[in-house]
C-alpha cells in the first residue's frame, strides 16, 4: 500500500470460497461446476485488485467463514458495525462486479468524507455492487428481499426513513446469469 492510503477508510470484499458446485450456481449449466468456480476465483481476484488499486486503506477479505448473520443484510450489518469501530469510513464490495474501478471506491470514500452517510453503486439487476457507510443501522438492511429486483428501491426507502444523506455512483452490472457471462466475454474484462 502506498503512502497515499488513508487508514480512516477500510475496504471489505465479501466473497464465498470458489468451491465447485457452490458458487455461481446459475452459471453451472453454461460453464459446469469447475468452470463456474474458476470464473468466481477470477472475479474475486479482480475485486481484490480493484480494492488494492483504490489505495484507500486496509483491505479485508470476508469469506462466509467470517461473515455472521442469517441473510446478506445481517452479514453486511455485522461487517459494518464491527469495522466502523476502527475506521471512519467503510467501503464494501462483492466479488461479481468486474466494472467497478478503484476510482469508484475513491469517489465513494470522498463523498462519505464530504458528509454523505452512505454511497451505493446500483446494479442493473435491481441490487447494488458497492455500499459505503460512515455510520450503520440495522434498519438499513432489515427486511430487504435480497436477490430480488427491488433491493436498491427498498434500500432507498430505508435511507429516507432513517433521514440519511446518500449518493449513488453510475449504474453497474454484475455477473450472475449466462447473459452476464456473455457480456463479460465481449467486454474482455478478465483477460
Amino acid at each position: 500500500m502506498s503512502s497515499r492510503a488513508d487508514t480512516r477508510t477500510k475496504i471489505i470484499v465479501f466473497a464465498r470460497a470458489p468451491r465447485a458446485g457452490r458458487v455461481k450456481t446459475r452459471l453451472i449449466p453454461l460453464l459446469g461446476d469447475q468452470g463456474a468456480a474458476r470464473l468466481h476465483a477470477r472475479l474475486l481476484r479482480r475485486a481484490l485488485t480493484t480494492a488494492l488499486e483504490a489505495d484507500l486503506g486496509p483491505v479485508e477479505l470476508w469469506t462466509m467463514r467470517r461473515q455472521r448473520g442469517a441473510d446478506l443484510g445481517a452479514r453486511m450489518y455485522h461487517a459494518f458495525a464491527r469495522s466502523l469501530r476502527r475506521a471512519e469510513r467503510v467501503v464494501l464490495i462483492g466479488s461479481d462486479c468486474p466494472v467497478l474501478r478503484g476510482r469508484d471506491l475513491r469517489k465513494a470514500a470522498r463523498w462519505l468524507a464530504g458528509g454523505a452517510d452512505a454511497v451505493f453503486a446500483p446494479a442493473e439487476d435491481g441490487g447494488y455492487a458497492l455500499v459505503a457507510l460512515r455510520r450503520v443501522s440495522p434498519r438499513l438492511f432489515r427486511g430487504v428481499e435480497w436477490g430480488g429486483a427491488q433491493v436498491m428501491a427498498q434500500t432507498r426507502a430505508r435511507l429516507a426513513a432513517l433521514g440519511w444523506r446518500w449518493r449513488e455512483l453510475p449504474l453497474v452490472w454484475d455477473v450472475d446469469r449466462p447473459q452476464d457471462y456473455r457480456r463479460l466475454e465481449r467486454a474482455g474484462l478478465l483477460q
